[in-house]
């Protein structure tokens, strides 16, 4: 069986310029702020991390943070100043908030909009505000992609629908 791909549109042609300034603000968060966002991580040029707690920051490897998610560390009206997590393999939705001192476990998926206020054991999928588990034990790859992605997106495109 033949696979086809989805036909790439938009600004895919600039990812190499991309690419680039990911990896530059990446290495500037670490070694300036010292957060600690593994070198394999994938961030949006839009996400935004606690710069008053930086060291409070840590994202783990072959992980996603989408649009505008913000991932907090400190809350000032209770003098809370602690390490937010977020594991392996995951997803973090576009304009997501994850308050301080959470952990994400590896594998998780959290949906678009989510405000997640407490830690999420690893291989779920949660949305909502509060967030909440939807899913349990999902197996994603890496940057929190489902298993079955591949097939989906072929089935569409030999249907012409993508």
């Amino acid at each position: 069986m033949t696979l086809m791909k989805v036909k790439k549109r938009g600004l895919g042609h600039l990812s190499g310029l991309r690419n680039l300034l990911v990896n530059l603000k990446r290495n500037y968060y670490n070694k300036v702020w010292g957060m600690h966002l593994d070198p394999t991580c994938q961030i949006s040029l839009s996400a935004k991390f606690d710069l008053t707690y930086p060291r409070g920051v840590h994202v783990g490897a072959n992980s996603y943070v989408a649009f505008e998610a913000r991932i907090l560390c400190h809350d000032r009206t209770r003098g809370l100043y602690l390490d937010t997590r977020i594991g392996r393999n995951c997803f973090i939705g576009g304009r997501s908030l994850i308050l301080p001192g959470v952990e994400i476990g590896d594998g998780c998926v959290v949906g678009a909009g989510s405000v997640v206020t407490k830690s999420v054991p690893p291989g779920c999928v949660v949305a909502g505000n509060p967030a909440r588990i939807l899913r349990e034990n999902v197996v994603v790859g890496p940057f929190g992609r489902f298993a079955d992605a591949d097939e989906t997106e072929h089935r569409l495109v030999a249907e012409g629908m993508a």
